[in-house]
Parts: C-alpha cells; sequence; structure tokens
C-alpha cells in the first residue's frame, strides 16, 4: 500500500497556485486522493488541502518537505505536509462534568478519533478510575488561585514530555493564563455552550430554562488569550420547548456539546482546518 499523505496550504491568492501544486506531485507519481481549496475574497488569501499517496518518490515526509519547499516560497506559502495515518499527540483535560470526556474516550476506543490519547488531566479526582478503565495516565493537578502559576507549570511539563500536539479542553472549567494561551495557541480546543455571553456563570442551563429560550446549543473553538472567544471551528443547536424541564434540556445540551467536540478534534486532527485571521476555513 502507497503511503498517504496530507498537504495543507494558505498564500495570497493568484493564479498558478492549484497549478504548482499539482505539477509537483504529477512529478512525484503522486496521485491525488482527494484536494479541497477556497478564496477568500475578503482577505485575499487562498486555502487548500490535498490527500495524496506517492508510488514513485522517495516517501519519507522529511524528503517531500524538502522538495516542496521552492514551491512554498515562490508563492509565500504557510504549508505542512504530514502522514494522513499519523494520529496527534493528545491531552483530555476536564473538572467535574464528564460528558465530554467519557463520549471522546469511547469514540476513540471504537476507532472513530485519529488520536493518541497520552494523558487526561484535571483539577479534580472523579475521573481517575474512568481513566483507568481506558488504560491512559490520570494527572490531578489541582488549582487554586494562589497555585495557578504551578499547576500550569505542570501542565506544560507533561506537554513536553509527552510530545502533546493538541490540548482538549474537554469541559474544564478553569480559565487558562494568558501565557499559558499563547504556549498553545492552534493546538488547544474548548467546548462550550452557546448561551455565552447571555447566559454566563453557574447553572447555563437552568438561566436557558427560566428564560424560555427554543434553542440550545454549542461552540468548539481554539483557545486564546480572549476568553471563549478564538476561532469557531464547529457549531450545533437543538430546539426545545416548553414542556422541557430543566434536566431534559441540560441532558440535550450535554448531548451537543459531545458531538460538537468530537466533530472539531477529528476535523483538526485530519487536517481540515485551516486559521484565517479570526476565523477558520473547514474543509469537511
Amino acid at each position: 500500500m502507497n503511503p498517504s499523505f496530507v498537504l495543507t496550504l494558505s498564500c495570497p491568492d493568484r493564479s498558478g497556485i492549484v497549478h504548482a501544486v499539482s505539477g509537483f506531485l504529477l512529478e512525484r507519481g503522486g496521485n491525488i486522493l482527494e484536494a479541497a481549496q477556497f478564496g477568500d475574497v475578503h482577505t485575499g488569501l487562498f486555502f487548500m488541502r490535498v490527500q495524496f499517496e506517492l508510488t514513485q518518490a522517495d516517501p519519507r515526509t522529511e524528503r517531500i518537505e524538502a522538495d516542496f519547499a521552492a514551491v512554498g516560497q515562490a508563492f509565500d506559502m504557510r504549508w505542512r505536509i504530514v502522514e494522513s495515518s499519523r494520529r496527534l499527540p493528545t491531552i483530555l483535560m476536564v473538572s467535574k462534568l464528564g460528558h465530554c470526556l467519557n463520549d471522546l474516550l469511547f469514540r476513540h476506543r471504537s476507532g472513530l478519533l485519529p488520536l493518541d490519547i497520552r494523558a487526561i488531566v484535571s483539577n479534580h479526582r472523579d475521573f481517575y478510575q474512568m481513566a483507568a478503565s481506558y488504560n491512559i495516565a490520570f494527572h490531578h493537578i489541582p488549582v487554586t488561585a494562589e497555585t495557578k502559576p504551578e499547576a500550569e507549570a505542570r501542565l506544560l511539563d507533561i506537554v513536553r514530555s509527552e510530545r502533546i500536539e493538541l490540548v482538549v479542553l474537554a469541559r474544564y472549567m478553569q480559565v487558562l493564563s494568558p501565557e499559558l494561551c499563547r504556549q498553545l495557541e492552534g493546538r488547544a480546543i474548548n467546548i462550550h455552550h452557546s448561551f455565552l455571553p447571555s447566559f454566563k456563570g453557574a447553572r447555563p442551563y437552568q438561566q436557558a430554562h427560566d428564560r424560555g429560550v427554543k434553542l440550545i446549543g454549542a461552540t468548539a473553538h481554539y483557545v486564546t488569550t480572549d476568553l471563549d472567544e478564538g476561532p469557531i471551528i464547529e457549531q450545533d443547536v437543538a430546539r426545545v420547548d416548553h414542556t422541557m424541564d430543566v434536566a431534559r434540556v441540560t441532558a440535550m445540551g450535554r448531548d451537543v456539546e459531545s458531538v460538537v467536540l468530537a466533530r472539531a478534534i477529528t476535523w483538526h486532527a485530519e487536517h481540515r482546518v485551516l486559521l484565517n485571521g479570526t476565523k477558520t476555513v473547514v474543509f469537511r
């Protein structure tokens, strides 16, 4: 079976980009398996994702990268080439609500998430048994206002030692410091209910129920120094009505959160998400 790779790129939009990429692959016996592109008329940027296999050339990633560098430089590209089969080393972070964690672990065991989950980190001990049942390392890192710098330093030690490339905040209810957000830029994904900013604080589903909302939902986004305002990867909603009590609304909301987070993580891990300023381009 021929090795498969994914090329992602963004650059100023101009003629000849697709021709240059396809020509590069053709010269090396490349066979395009999937391709998507988008030109943003507002920013003047061009985005592209190509999944391809090689039948003739040296299949090592570093060799392909070295060869493609000239193309990237000619078009002022931000680009990356990765092996399609490679699973991202990942940490899952959680506090006391485990619905997203449980969903992700089950999907991972079922072969539905292209991740290499190397650790679960929590500021509580509630889910250490769940982690053990999946044979995943569990790190309890308590956080208080006084110990926050030390706690984040411990987290970064794990990120570095495990060579983590993706940090998932699966209902981790601690605000990350601006410095930590900067260190994890582009590789940390958070999930929150889409009531923000209307229903901030405790018991958002209770607040929404009290206001008689008709739609609830969830948003998955990249973590930035602006709380809950990072580039959005995925969103979804569910319709509710006056017959539903708070428990049912909460259960529906948590289901939506789990699905939205799983989609966002999958697309990120498959290199389908490209940053476009404060937005994203998602080649689903």
